[in-house]
């Protein structure tokens, strides 16, 4: 064979080539925003707008912010130091944050009782929010509550003991006859529980004290950013398990027990909360026994809870009218009880499905919580509108204030829909 013969075969390569970058347009930044930005021009007309305001807007917020002034006593003060220029009075925080935290009437040396259950919330909600965790803490969780009401509340410890001896009666009673009916075994539960705490109270001897007593503080002198998280996880954590029972109430073929349900969640659901928050704070009285002296806080938290309860029914009817007829006839297929089969196989299905909704009913709450400043309930709004705004040190200090309730606000919602976007994906609520 020649050479020319030779060279004119084809070359085969025997390794490829290594891979080019994408082009520049094509990659990292300069695609997200060509994408995402500019990619036609509504959307490029759109993008400008939006950032000529942003631009306008952080730049006659973010001199004032920074000019700050976080050292003086008083509005004139600021006003001195600042010298006409712009600038936000932030010493109004510096000064008042127990106010805005704790309350005006709390006492200040004993700060560190609702710290400390601030702390152990977070240790008792882990388990119950995070499946990974060890099931023993759940003992923990269990007791959070009593711990908490005696921590914040004080007073002796019997009240506490006595308030969880009476749960464990109610359950223990209500695991003897659930398995023949669950509106006998909730209701039987409901009633043990009542005449132990009937009984415990007549037994502790009024001003009884003990070692483990901690200085009383009323519920009239709670306040502040504090009176709204323990209203709000308070009534979500009872208002949850009533709707449950609400929405199971409202589906049960007994007539009674459905247009109890009925009656109670319709009306409820037709009424403003202001409207229950001053049944609560003048009327609710009138149905306990003339004798007895019902909290405000407690009472305060019987409307919240009701309200919500009737909201969260119907969430949780929506879930388990999602639910196709099969899931129901599985359990009965099992041999399993009413209870067995709710507890097992639908109320499962059904709250993954209702996560959405519980948890705006639950962010909404939280907010709705600053209503009960129009009863006399000096929470963080109400502190704000009372007595710091009433002192002739701060009038005129709004923004701060009410920026820095804003602030709070917002962390404890955005928290709570963040973990619920979580929970969507780790149970994965699209059915994939």
């Amino acid at each position: 064979m020649s050479d020319t013969q030779s060279h004119s075969a084809a070359f085969v390569r025997t390794e490829t080539l290594p891979q080019l970058p994408p082009p520049v347009a094509e990659r990292g930044a300069i695609k997200w925003i060509r994408e995402k930005l500019f990619a036609t021009i509504p959307n490029a007309i759109l993008t400008l707008v939006s950032l000529y305001v942003i631009f306008s807007v952080l730049s006659g917020v973010l001199p004032w912010i920074f000019n700050g002034v976080w050292n003086a006593g008083s509005l004139s003060e600021c006003r001195e130091i600042l010298q006409g220029t712009s600038g936000a009075c932030f010493a109004v925080l510096t000064e008042r944050w127990p106010q805005l935290i704790f309350g005006l009437a709390y006492p200040s040396e004993e700060y560190w009782r609702p710290g400390l259950a601030f702390i152990m919330l977070f240790f008792a909600a882990a388990p119950v929010m995070f499946f990974d965790l060890p099931r023993k803490m759940l003992i923990f969780t269990a007791l959070f509550p009593f711990i908490a009401f005696w921590l914040i509340w004080g007073g002796t410890i019997l009240a506490p003991i006595v308030a969880l001896i009476g749960f464990v009666g109610g359950y223990y009673v209500y695991q003897r006859f659930v398995t023949n009916s669950f509106a006998a075994g909730f209701f039987g539960g409901v009633v043990a529980a009542v005449v132990i705490w009937s009984i415990g109270g007549a037994l502790i001897p009024e001003g009884a004290s003990d070692s483990a007593m901690l200085v009383a503080v009323p519920s009239r002198d709670l306040g502040g950013f504090m009176l709204n998280l323990m209203l709000g996880v308070t009534c979500v954590s009872l208002s949850v398990p009533l709707g449950i029972v609400l929405a199971l109430g409202r589906q049960s073929s007994m007539p009674l027990i459905k247009w109890i349900c009925v009656v109670f969640i319709e009306f409820i659901r037709g009424v403003p909360l202001i409207t229950l928050l001053f049944v609560a704070s003048v009327m609710l009285a009138y149905f306990f026994p003339p004798e007895s002296t019902v909290d405000l806080f407690l009472r305060v938290v019987i409307m919240i809870t009701m309200f919500s309860a009737a909201y969260i029914a119907e969430v949780i009817r929506g879930g388990l009218a999602a639910l196709p007829k099969g899931q129901y006839e599985a359990g009965d297929s099992l041999g399993l009880d009413y209870a067995q089969s709710m507890r097992l196989i639908i109320l499962p299905q059904a709250l993954k499905i209702s996560i959405p909704g519980i948890v705006n009913i639950a962010v909404g709450l939280f907010k709705d919580t600053t209503l009960v400043s129009v009863i006399s309930m000096f929470d963080i709004v109400g502190m704000i509108r009372g007595p710091i705004l009433s002192s002739s040190d701060w009038i005129g200090v709004y923004w701060e204030l009410l920026g820095f309730a804003a602030l709070l606000f917002f962390i404890t919602c955005y928290g709570i829909s963040q973990y619920s976007q979580w929970l969507e994906r780790r149970l994965a609520t699209d059915h994939r």
